[in-house]
């Protein structure tokens, strides 16, 4: 994993380069260090190997949104030709919107894993209460929250950026929100259907040795009535 996005990375700088798009150079430079924070994360809690290789195609998404170019025909919420202005669905959804959706589900799924981990060094098991997965949702939008504060930090360094405007940041916000939730929402039910699935199993269990214990007390029955005959 670690070797494929350093190699997207390292693919993309010199094209970077050619056409002068310091906006990607500093993003570069921003994604070699959310690489070494994730490696280190990694060594302690030990995420899980999905979570990692979508972290990686959401670096890659991220990247390729803001350089690869669109057709001047394609409907976009912007004025520059790149994929992250590209309309997905006209006026309804842009390829960035959907990044920051799925990056924020992948990021809350990441939180659920690390507070699982936490509790199981204590010899905890827990569950995705609802409180549990608040706390994953809100851990994750403060998350995509420094992801617009580094958006910012780009349009004060580099002076043509993809960024868009008060707007753009907002529904970028909303995308985030709808994201996370949804992610929690799935994690919360998945959870509550496997317990529904296991009281059933046990309850069906119970009902078999109930059987059981009704056949044998009725063939002790039987035996007793054999006996005094």
């Amino acid at each position: 994993m670690l070797s494929v996005t350093l190699g997207y990375l390292a693919a993309w700088l010199p094209f970077a380069l050619i056409v002068r798009n310091r906006e990607f150079v500093f993003y570069f430079a921003v994604m070699c260090i959310l690489v070494a924070v994730v490696w280190r994360i990694q060594a302690h809690l030990r995420l899980h190997l999905a979570a990692l290789w979508c972290l990686s195609l959401w670096g890659l998404l991220h990247m390729g949104g803001g350089l690869m170019p669109i057709p001047s025909w394609w409907p976009r919420g912007g004025e520059s030709l790149v994929l992250y202005n590209a309309w997905l669905i006209p006026g309804m959804l842009k390829f960035d919107q959907l990044v920051h959706a799925g990056g924020l589900a992948l990021l809350t799924w990441i939180c659920w894993q690390g507070v699982q981990q936490a509790f199981a060094r204590r010899g905890v098991t827990v569950r995705p209460t609802l409180s549990l997965m608040t706390l994953c949702v809100a851990a994750s939008l403060g998350a995509g929250s420094a992801t617009e504060v580094v958006e910012f930090i780009a349009t004060l360094i580099v002076p043509e950026t993809n960024v868009g405007d008060y707007q753009n940041t907002g529904w970028d916000l909303v995308a985030n929100l709808v994201g996370s939730v949804l992610a929690a929402s799935v994690i919360y039910f998945r959870s509550l259907s496997g317990v529904r699935s296991q009281e059933s199993g046990v309850r069906s269990q119970e009902s078999g040795v109930t059987s059981h214990e009704s056949r044998v007390r009725g063939q002790e029955s039987g035996v007793r009535i054999t006996s005094e005959g």
